[in-house]
């Protein structure tokens, strides 16, 4: 069962989280290590605070709202996931307590990658928090090579999203520093990390549509027209309902699949329903959210276009709903 030592916590670590991301926009790694977050699911005797998924859902889903920049996905989720889904090792121990402590930006890569002798080649497309950090865990059918940036081509990847930070990682015969030994066979640990990418992006999504929606009732309840807030109108009202019933059911798919991976079980299909249905919901309450805003729902000022551009890319990064959708079929037949 997962660990609840942490449930009673999530309300205030969700205000603490709310908070620090209303400060800024753009967060720097060093804020998030303050913060205690990068460490979040790293064990407690390796310097982390030994929590799960599900807290790690509850920081998703604020900066999803705030709409912020930072390494947390790529640096902490992602990389952090894939090392506590690798064989126990001092060399392990030691790039978890170095996340932890601050001492090293890792990123996760899952790519085609091969290893061959102590070098390993390959290339990556759309690998989130790649620039900028001192180690990448390329993922291999031999195991993880966690190799320097530096041996590395990591070039940024631009998208409709400027609030994201992805990149292209190119390998040609890089040293391998180590490898880490897999605990499953390798196509299980490729599907856990794209599970926990789907659904990381899918609590994102959760949090865009949440703040468009409070941001639509705030504004529809003080624009007047024809002498009443346009919020009494029967029209909008059904509108913002429609949002908010997109917004629950994507909350509880979310809470499935995050509940499904912190208690170590297979998450696919709760991850794949979670994507799907939230991260395209999360576009049409964005796009609402634009239109019930009027003329200045379209001006740079409103910063609806930002979250917008955001759930557009969330749609298609690590699967889009079709592919989702797919999956789930492929395993019922």
């Amino acid at each position: 069962m997962a660990d609840s030592r942490f449930r009673e916590f999530h309300d205030e670590l969700r205000s603490v989280a709310a908070g620090l991301l209303a400060k800024d926009r753009e967060v720097e790694w060093a804020a998030l290590i303050d913060a205690g977050w990068v460490g979040m699911e790293v064990p407690e005797e390796l310097g982390g605070a030994g929590a799960t998924f599900g807290e790690t859902a509850v920081i998703l889903d604020q900066i999803g709202r705030a709409a912020s920049t930072n390494s947390y996905l790529g640096s902490a989720v992602l990389a952090v996931g894939l090392l506590n889904l690798v064989q126990d090792s001092q060399i392990r121990g030691q790039l978890l307590t170095a996340v932890a402590e601050g001492g090293s930006r890792l990123a996760a890569v899952s790519g085609d990658f091969v290893l061959d002798g102590g070098r390993v080649t390959g290339s990556a497309e759309y690998v989130a928090d790649a620039v900028g950090a001192d180690r990448l865990l390329l993922i291999t059918d031999s195991g993880v090579a966690v190799v320097q940036s530096a041996g590395l081509t990591v070039r940024a990847q631009p998208v409709v999203d400027e609030t994201r930070r992805l990149a292209t990682v190119t390998a040609d015969a890089a040293v391998v520093d180590e490898v880490l030994a897999f605990e499953v066979e390798p196509g299980a640990v490729r599907r856990a990390l794209e599970d926990r990418a789907a659904l990381a992006i899918a609590c994102d999504s959760l949090g865009v549509a949440e703040q468009m929606l409070a941001a639509t009732v705030d504004y529809v309840k003080v624009r007047h027209q024809f002498g009443r807030p346009i919020g009494s109108f029967q029209a909008v009202k059904h509108a913002c309902a429609d949002m908010l019933v997109s917004i629950e059911v994507s909350r509880q798919l979310v809470a499935d699949a995050a509940a499904a991976i912190a208690q170590g079980g297979d998450a696919a299909v709760a991850a794949a329903m979670a994507k799907s249905y939230t991260c395209s919901a999360a576009v049409d309450v964005a796009g609402k959210a634009m239109q019930l805003h009027g003329g200045i729902g379209y001006t740079w000022e409103s910063g609806i276009h930002t979250y917008l551009k955001r759930a557009a890319l969330n749609r298609s990064l690590f699967g889009s709903p079709a592919a989702q959708r797919n999956k789930l079929v492929q395993r019922y037949r």
